[in-house]
């Protein structure tokens, strides 16, 4: 008869020794920043609904805007904060994809998987973001 070998026991986690060598897993990840991605489409939900008012009100407006987002530095961090929202956006509609087919689909919900389509979101939205990037910046 063999015994079960007993497992460790973490009662006092210390913060500085014990969390910088904790390995978080894909999945982990793509939940936080899906999270994160949500609250920042909300908290700067302000931004885009002023950034869409002033683009369709009039001519003047949008001659305005379109200067101020492509001059100076507050175009650069216009053009900053409008690529973090495009990566919020790409994020959180990739992950919801992932948790919508999750859902649905009972051969998906397996470590395989949720490893795998955990850094598929992970780079997808990245390289999308990196492609809408360039072209918000004027590569191409």
């Amino acid at each position: 008869m063999t015994v079960a070998q007993k497992r460790p026991e973490f009662r006092n986690i210390n913060a500085f020794k014990d969390l910088p060598t904790y390995r978080l897993p894909a999945p982990g990840w793509v939940s936080i920043l899906h999270r994160i991605s949500g609250v920042l489409m909300f908290v700067l939900l302000p931004l885009i609904i002023w950034m869409f008012d002033t683009s369709v009100s009039s001519e003047i407006s949008f001659a305005r805007f379109r200067h101020a987002f492509d001059n100076g530095a507050w175009g650069v961090l216009l053009k900053l904060v409008a690529l973090g929202l495009i990566w919020a956006y790409l994020h959180h509609f990739i992950a919801g994809l992932r948790h919508v087919w999750m859902d649905v689909s009972h051969k998906a919900v397996s470590k395989s998987w949720g490893g795998s389509s955990a850094k598929f979101t992970l780079v997808a939205s990245l390289v999308l973001t990196v492609i809408l990037g360039a072209k918000l910046f004027g590569l191409y």
